[in-house]
């Protein structure tokens, strides 16, 4: 491979991760947009008006269906990535400290390379699963309090979810895709959206009031937090080994820390800045000692002529 080449391969392994990076930093303001803009206790609401009019968006934007196996393979990771992870996701948040949830699910990378060994047949580098550990500690220092409550149900909670992702990612690595991101997230998030719906409306109903603000949030976490950043989240996973994916969940919880720096006027001890330090530090480590581009995607065939009529 010349120079050229090789800068070239370098530059764009950056901009992928770069791009997918976008996703966990955005899910990173998650907290602060729940606590300010949107109504108290609703979590059913809130993971049902955040998937699936995104996702209704995204379908008919795309105007595409799945074919064949890809309609049960859509179910299956709609279900892991919103149906089954996004209830979980608030139900673990309303039981635990956001510190005990965001540790927790910073062992994602380590449960990541373990399914990539068994379903992939990839072995992760010995450094890599070091930065994988080093940055689980790093969140810890940085999250965990003295006053952190550890609830048995949300713990579970919070493991299930951070499991159900995993497995989704080292799934859709070992599948591929049929069509672009976007698209396939449009398959995803409706499915998640519409499992959600009828326990939303059983269990909390529809809110008697919706203000400017309650909008401007389910509009930003639809939009950017979910549509956006999934989008690229997907496409990283199309095209970046499965480790380096997954250690980028470490984003979150140090965007997170920034947005309530910056938004809620929190303040850092010292061994919370050395905990983000760390994470940091694990994060850049582990994805220069990864750098190890997957094969290049097999490009979608081109959609065969509908007749008149036909979506």
């Amino acid at each position: 491979m010349t120079a050229t080449a090789a800068s070239g391969t370098r530059s764009r392994y950056a901009s992928d991760l770069a791009l997918a990076a976008f996703a966990p930093a955005s899910w990173g303001t998650t907290y602060v947009v729940t606590t300010t803009l949107l109504p108290a206790d609703r979590p059913l609401l809130a993971a049902t008006l955040r998937a699936l009019p995104a996702g209704l968006v995204l379908l008919a934007a795309g105007r595409r269906l799945p074919r064949g196996d890809w309609w049960w393979k859509s179910i299956v990771l709609g279900m892991l990535n919103f149906g089954a992870f996004f209830p979980l996701i608030f139900f673990a948040a309303y039981r635990l400290p956001g510190g005990v949830a965001a540790t927790i699910g910073s062992v994602q990378p380590l449960v990541v390379a373990l399914l990539s060994l068994g379903i992939l047949r990839v072995s992760p580098a010995r450094a890599v699963l070091y930065s994988a550990l080093a940055g689980t500690g790093g969140v810890a220092l940085l999250t965990l309090t003295a006053e952190a409550r550890l609830d048995p149900l949300g713990i579970a909670a919070m493991l299930t979810a951070t499991s159900l992702m995993a497995v989704a990612i080292v799934l859709a690595k070992k599948w591929g895709r049929p069509e672009s991101p976007l698209v396939m997230t449009g398959w995803q998030l409706t499915v998640g959206g519409l499992a959600l719906l009828p326990l939303t409306l059983l269990t909390e109903g529809v809110p008697a009031s919706v203000t400017a603000g309650n909008v401007l949030g389910f509009a930003y976490l639809g939009i950017v937090g979910t549509a956006i950043a999934y989008a690229l989240w997907f496409r990283g996973i199309d095209r970046l080994p499965p480790t380096s994916v997954s250690l980028l969940g470490l984003t979150n919880p140090m965007v997170a820390t920034l947005a309530g720096l910056l938004i809620l006027g929190q303040t850092l001890t010292f061994w919370q800045v050395v905990g983000f330090t760390i994470a940091l530090g694990a994060l850049i480590a582990g994805q220069s000692l990864n750098r190890r581009p997957a094969p290049p995607a097999v490009e979608a065939p081109a959609p065969v002529p509908q007749p008149a009529g036909r979506a």
